[in-house]
């Protein structure tokens, strides 16, 4: 609840401060390199853990998990201004990134380290979309929609195959999480796959819709009574 509350806070700070950041060059620029550092930082100190600790293991500690490639296209995305990767990231990213969020599955509790590198990744895949849309004005279309799950499929089929070569379940293709999540909802194996791909293209889609499509409709309505109350005056 105190991680739910602190992404809570951080989301209304970035908003209602938006425009004080996109006046503000430093705190930008500040805001963003720090999203990059707890990204790339993260996984550097996660993968050295994996190492210290003797527990590397190719078939769980690559970093083929959904969040875990959002993560490392959120920091490109950041560092390069790229355009093209911003739909995917916020539809794929805060989307696999809050349901992270809502049932982690961690098997290190509160205060191990892993428990601290889950939710500031997963924290900052959240944020790192919304700072490209409220401090540098990016936005995304109904054909990102589309796109993104054009990519997700295709990273579905790619790390498919990986998982049968190594016996590993990156993105929980093969099985669902030992932790309970909300793939507990969606029936057995394979039918939650398929479940999930039609839960997805609805969040993704109302996800447009609330915090753009409708916000602009309500916006040119808003316009056209203005120009036809002074045309009447």
């Amino acid at each position: 609840m105190l991680i739910l509350g602190l992404l809570v806070l951080l989301i209304l700070g970035l908003y209602f401060c938006r425009n004080w950041i996109r006046n503000n060059r430093f705190a930008g620029s500040f805001i963003k390199w720090m999203l990059i550092t707890a990204l790339v930082l993260s996984e550097i100190c996660l993968q050295v853990w994996y190492v210290s600790s003797g527990i590397w293991d190719r078939t769980t500690s690559l970093p083929l998990e959904l969040c875990s490639l959002t993560m490392l296209l959120s920091a490109i995305m950041l560092m390069t201004d790229s355009r093209a990767i911003y739909p995917f990231i916020y539809f794929a990213g805060i989307g696999g990134a809050l349901q992270a969020v809502l049932t982690p599955s961690l098997d290190y509790p509160f205060p191990h380290f892993r428990f601290f590198h889950f939710f500031v990744v997963h924290l900052a895949i959240i944020i790192a979309p919304l700072y490209m849309t409220w401090i540098r004005g990016y936005r995304p279309s109904w054909k990102s929609i589309g796109w993104t799950m054009v990519y997700l499929n295709a990273a579905a089929i790619i790390v498919g195959f990986i998982n049968f070569a190594l016996g590993s379940n990156y993105m929980f293709l093969m099985r669902k999480p030992s932790a309970p999540s909300l793939l507990d909802l969606l029936g057995p194996h394979p039918l939650y796959l398929i479940i999930e791909e039609m839960f997805a293209l609805v969040l993704f889609i109302g996800m447009y819709a609330i915090f753009f499509a409708i916000p602009d409709r309500i916006r040119s309505s808003l316009k056209a009574g203005k120009i036809s109350s002074e045309s009447s005056l």
